[in-house]
């Protein structure tokens, strides 16, 4: 199991920081990450999603990661955006 810190929340800038603490695959000396949201006109929105790790021999795997991790956060969101609303 994967231990995340959550380092700061900022909802003026909809941006939220955390470091994973434990329990990282491949393991690392360091793993610090940010997401933040931020308007792209009135009817969309375009995440950002920048990842510290090191050492710098597991970025190409811990990229894969997020990457995956951002299609299936698009998709998630996307997918409820079109259902109807009770």
């Amino acid at each position: 199991m994967v231990r995340e810190l959550i380092v700061t929340i900022d909802d003026d800038a909809r941006r939220l920081a955390y470091a994973v603490v434990e329990g990282a695959r491949p393991p690392v000396e360091h793993h610090h990450a940010a997401f933040e949201v931020r308007a792209e006109g009135a009817e969309a929105s375009r995440l950002i999603w920048t990842t510290d790790v090191l050492p710098h021999a597991v970025a190409a795997e811990i990229r894969v990661r997020v990457e995956r991790g951002a299609a299936e956060m698009k998709q998630t969101i996307e997918s409820s955006a079109r259902s109807p609303r009770r």
